[in-house]
């Protein structure tokens, strides 16, 4: 599962990247994902939108398992 979700955050980083952000794979356990957001991205005022609206959501496309994206600091 790990590597599905790598491959599919390496689909998802260059966007983030694009506004000098990041995303890191930490773990994976019964459906949560749980990422932590770097660069730009780790004191965004709107990385919570990000985390939901855009890394949640693009998993939840791709891996039908994922259930739930949480960041960890």
């Amino acid at each position: 599962m790990k590597e599905r979700l790598e491959k599919a955050l390496e689909e998802l980083r260059p966007h983030l990247q694009a506004d000098g952000g990041d995303v890191e794979l930490v773990d994976y356990e019964n459906g949560i994902v749980k990422v932590r957001l770097k660069g730009a991205c780790a004191g965004c005022p709107m990385s919570q939108m990000t985390l939901q609206w855009g890394v949640e959501r693009f998993l939840k496309g791709k891996i039908p398992e994922v259930i739930k994206v949480e960041a960890v600091p």
